[in-house]
């Protein structure tokens, strides 16, 4: 008999009565360190008093009224995150899904309001995530997520993680924008090569193509810098982002150079909720801790700290773990055992991580997170690699 929640996920028996910070605590009482912050959703951990403040002011006044009317709170948070990044001008969705739906509808509108209806395919990365919609799962290209739903939606080639050769070869003159995340998330955490995105942007310019960017998951401080393209130094011509942005809130966005927005004009895109009074009192609190000078600087010191210790996990437990993946808060273990065993352990010794493709599990803490929050948990992954060490542990390949 089916249960009355669609039985789409493998829930994990757990079930929190509240948060505090990095922690989550279960209706029986037991404390868990998450390093999973609902994956990359809550940047500023659980009931931050900032965004809490906000949400209830806003909720005392107005909770929904439409985009047919202007919403003071939103045109605020828009001109916040252009002044921050290179967009002229944004779109507010409710989740990162839609604001890729809205980045591959603005690609193909953009060529269409320039007479060249006929670039409308999208070069994208296999190992790519981008979403559940019809379109999205195209993007990804990921055959678990395709099956079933056939026909799939045309328009998207895939080629080789950071192949700047393929991706030559790949385009043609029907080839209107390149997709990718400047980190795969639930690909394994990877990230390209270093000056592959410089590769791509000079690409782009050269073949009249519009970079997209996808920074759902690596965008908003979780790579140290504000989003993660900056640290090659290279600006889109569109982003997707969502989680971060929100701090937990379901809300989203695409960001867009005014040229590519182009084609984007009345009546093209809508969305009822998006952008309502409640996402944006917290999109713009999330706004004014994660801009403040100091927010990123202790980003990267935690980051480098848990990094060299997991580092030196990899070399005391070669056996368990085989090399550290990401970049910022954005971690991935890469693993020899399988990775669901390793998360279940680590449930046991109250550490909460999610899994990646290629057998990797993700560290993925709300990044308020305090150095010694990090130790604790490298704490208890050692303490679950010495466990399965002792209980002959075996070598497993691929991903569980």
């Amino acid at each position: 008999m089916i249960t009355a929640v669609l039985p789409t996920y493998a829930r994990i028996d757990l079930e929190f009565e509240r948060g505090e910070g990095c922690w989550l605590v279960t209706t029986d009482g037991r404390r868990f360190l998450d390093f999973t912050a609902g994956i990359a959703v809550n940047v500023l951990g659980h009931a931050h008093p900032h965004l809490v403040k906000a949400l209830e002011g806003q909720a005392e006044k107005l909770w929904h009224i439409s985009n047919i009317f202007r919403i003071p709170g939103g045109e605020r948070l828009a001109e916040r995150l252009c002044a921050a990044t290179f967009a002229d001008t944004m779109f507010f969705t409710n989740s990162g899904a839609e604001a890729l739906e809205c980045a591959i509808k603005m690609a193909r509108k953009y060529h269409f309001a320039n007479g060249d209806a006929e670039k409308n395919q999208i070069i994208a990365f296999k190992g790519a995530f981008h979403g559940r919609t019809l379109a999205t799962i195209a993007a990804g290209g990921n055959p678990a997520y395709l099956e079933g739903f056939e026909p799939n939606m045309p328009g998207f080639t895939h080629v080789p993680f950071g192949d700047i050769e393929a991706v030559c070869a790949a385009i043609t003159p029907r080839t209107g924008a390149i997709l990718l995340e400047p980190v795969q998330g639930e690909g394994g955490v990877r990230v390209h090569p270093e000056g592959f995105l410089k590769q791509l942007r000079a690409l782009c310019d050269e073949k009249g193509l519009l970079l997209v960017l996808d920074e759902v998951q690596c965008g908003v401080g979780r790579t140290g810098r504000l989003f993660a393209h900056e640290w090659e130094g290279i600006t889109p011509d569109i982003m997707a982002v969502a989680k971060g942005i929100g701090g937990g809130f379901p809300m989203g966005a695409c960001l867009a150079t005014e040229k590519a927005a182009k084609g984007m004009t009345l009546g093209t895109h809508g969305s009822t909720y998006g952008g309502n009074p409640l996402a944006m009192a917290v999109g713009n609190a999330v706004l004014d801790v994660i801009l403040k000078d100091e927010f990123l600087a202790h980003v990267n010191a935690v980051s480098t700290h848990l990094r060299a210790r997991l580092e030196k996990l990899v070399a005391d437990h070669p056996a368990i773990v085989a090399e550290v993946r990401g970049k910022g808060l954005l971690l991935g273990l890469k693993l020899n055992v399988p990775v669901g065993e390793m998360i279940t352990q680590l449930r046991g010794e109250g550490l909460l991580a999610p899994a990646a493709s290629d057998n990797v599990m993700r560290l993925l803490p709300p990044l308020v997170v305090s150095i010694e929050e990090a130790d604790i948990a490298v704490d208890k992954i050692e303490t679950v690699c010495r466990r399965l060490e002792a209980a002959g542990a075996v070598v497993q390949g691929g991903a569980e």
